[in-house]
């Protein structure tokens, strides 16, 4: 039976199509179609191809026709799949369903403004931050107690960062290293390059909570 709104002729037209992919992993020719169907011009070809794009079994871009579920497919996030609920109370049946994917994106809203940097040093190992960890850090104001990085005197940092009248202050997640204070006369000379968001290392992602500072 053909699908919903196709002729029989135009079935096996699309099955050829899905089946010469699968095998090949490519589109076929124009003269392997006439070929298969005993085409005697190549508008037979186009006019099977723009009947099927019209029942929207095909979609037609520049670079040419694609299957409707190649181009959903790359439209959908990449990202690690929920596949059901599960109670975490008393026995229940589970329910399993397709609920989209957990992604950067759902982990670090505003992905677009966020990158990473490389840590080098272990002054911030009481905030869980190693060397060779990334931080991934967001591009904003750090908030008065918050863990940023600054460029000073030309020398990058990833610090506690502190504002009050005596200046700026940066303070390590380490006892084995000392603060460093910028005072406000030379407040022009730092920038801020992000907000620290989280971190990744070889045991994962590690989104980070921003709570206020006392």
């Amino acid at each position: 039976m053909a699908r919903r709104g196709l002729t029989q002729k135009q079935e096996s037209f699309l099955d050829y199509l899905k089946n010469h992919v699968d095998r090949q992993g490519e589109w076929p020719t124009y003269r392997e179609i006439s070929d298969r169907f005993g085409f005697r011009s190549p508008n037979s070809v186009t006019q099977n191809l723009q009947a099927l794009e019209k029942k929207g079994f095909l979609v037609r871009e520049e670079d040419g026709f694609y299957f409707p579920e190649e181009k959903e497919a790359e439209l959908e996030p990449a990202g690690i799949p929920i596949r059901g609920i599960i109670t975490a109370g008393k026995l229940q049946e589970a329910v399993e369903e397709h609920l989209g994917n957990i992604t950067l994106e759902t982990l670090f809203p505003g992905l677009d403004r966020m990158f990473a940097i490389r840590v080098s040093g272990n002054s911030m190992i009481g905030a869980d931050i190693h060397d060779g960890d990334y931080v991934l850090l967001m591009d904003d104001d750090i908030p008065n107690g918050g863990i940023g990085a600054v460029l000073y005197n030309g020398e990058t940092s990833l610090k506690k960062v502190f504002y009050d009248r005596e200046g700026l202050r940066l303070e390590p997640a380490n006892d084995e290293y000392e603060d460093i204070l910028i005072r406000p006369d030379v407040f022009e000379e730092v920038r801020v390059l992000g907000r620290y968001v989280g971190h990744m290392n070889r045991g994962g992602i590690f989104r980070h909570s921003r709570r206020a500072v006392a």
